[in-house]
């Protein structure tokens, strides 16, 4: 007994590491991807740069989701497969330690990364989701103060419009200002100034633009000809536009939590709100109880052919499990218009996904010499020998220099 815990402390070591960094590598990637697009995002629509990191931020669950069965199934496969590479799987096997026994720690592993999974697409990212649909809306409406953009007009409430040509401090001390507020019966003062700060007041709609060493303009149709105004500083008050604020948390599926899904399929009016509801938990519920399958594919894959060390496994791996994702989603969008039953959209890809990780383990387990991945192998082979012999017919023989006597 003091032999396999010894050994289940082993290959728990052997587990994690690739789990963690298929994990992290899985999440910056996704990040990565992302961020240039939020750079390009905030930036035309004038935001600070500081939003970008917090809407990565609000992301970080949602990917999570996406990482952890990576992080697991690789971290499983690539745990057996050092076994497997090294012999020292075959001297587990030859002193009776069985591929059932061997799963105990897979297993565990897998029990702990779908309660992390559970808590993350149940309660996290519903939260994270709305938050991060919240800065979106307060980018675009300029709470984040994003309406004023250097070089561009902006139009600020109805009757104000700004342009600015440099922007320094990072906006406490802005050159190159033109501002033009429009009154009633004709009214508008035009004013250019050298410099300019903003100021707040007690009125958290209105805003003072405090300018130095400019002109003022005034005109109205009761006057003959405007009225100018040279100043050394001038304080101009600015209406703020008028801010709307963000709808409620739950107007869309993914911002619910699983019980929260659970009672509006429960209590749905119509046949379309129910269904919406109902392929959203499901797809939910899937994507925790693929962690239980995970394990036995990882084994199954992990063992190469006797005097292979074909990566073969490690692929097909891969892209049975983004087979799945793309299934289970499909059948989300789905069910979510009615055309198959919620169920039945999620239990069909799980269930197959499931029969073939259990094929593929019986096969290694039980069937003497079984080799799950061997043919695929071998045709594997033969197709990289036709290849590169195909390479070698079109090359062209080297040129022989002639003999000298």
């Amino acid at each position: 007994m003091g032999l396999l815990t010894r050994f289940d402390r082993y290959l728990a070591r052997l587990i994690l590491v690739p789990l963690l960094a298929c994990l992290t590598i899985a999440a910056m990637l996704l990040l990565l991807d992302k961020m240039l697009k939020l750079f390009d995002f905030v930036m035309n629509e004038g935001g600070p740069v500081s939003v970008v990191w917090k809407m990565l931020g609000n992301l970080i669950p949602e990917y999570l989701s996406l990482g952890i069965p990576i992080g697991v199934l690789l971290g499983v496969l690539l745990a057996f497969r050092s076994l497997a590479l090294s012999s020292e799987l075959d001297a587990l096997r030859a002193v009776g330690v069985s591929y059932n026994r061997m799963l105990r720690v897979p297993l565990l592993f897998a029990l702990i990364a779908a309660g992390f999974s559970f808590v993350i697409v149940g309660f996290l990212e519903p939260y994270s989701r709305y938050a991060y649909e919240g800065l979106q809306f307060e980018l675009r409406s300029g709470a984040l103060g994003a309406s004023i953009k250097v070089g561009e007009f902006a139009r600020l409430a109805k009757t104000t419009t700004i342009r600015v040509e440099e922007s320094r401090d990072k906006g406490a001390d802005l050159r190159g200002l033109f501002v033009r507020t429009e009154g009633k019966n004709g009214q508008s003062v035009a004013v250019t100034a050298e410099r300019g700060t903003f100021l707040s007041t007690d009125d958290p709609d209105v805003i003072l633009l405090r300018l130095r060493n400019g002109t003022m303009v005034h005109t109205a149709n009761s006057f003959v000809v405007p009225r100018v105004l040279t100043f050394k500083q001038q304080d101009l008050p600015v209406s703020l536009p008028a801010m709307g604020s963000f709808r409620a948390r739950g107007a869309e599926e993914a911002e619910l939590t699983i019980p929260q899904l659970a009672s509006a399929a429960a209590h749905a009016a119509g046949r379309m709100a129910h269904a919406q509801s109902a392929a959203s938990l499901w797809r939910r519920i899937a994507l925790v109880a693929v962690m239980f399958v995970l394990p036995f594919l990882g084994v199954a894959l992990a063992v190469p052919p006797k005097r292979s060390t074909s990566g073969l496994g490690v692929f097909l791996s891969i892209i049975l499990l983004v087979v799945f994702f793309k299934t289970s989603q499909y059948g989300e969008a789905m069910g979510r218009i009615g055309a198959v039953d919620p169920v039945l959209a999620q239990l069909v890809p799980l269930g197959g996904f499931a029969l073939i990780a259990g094929w593929l383990y019986y096969v290694l387990a039980y069937v003497p010499g079984g080799q799950p991945i061997g043919a695929l192998d071998r045709a594997a082979g033969r197709l990289s020998a036709a290849a590169s012999a195909l390479l070698r017919r079109r090359d062209p023989a080297p040129l022989r220099e002639p003999a000298t006597t």
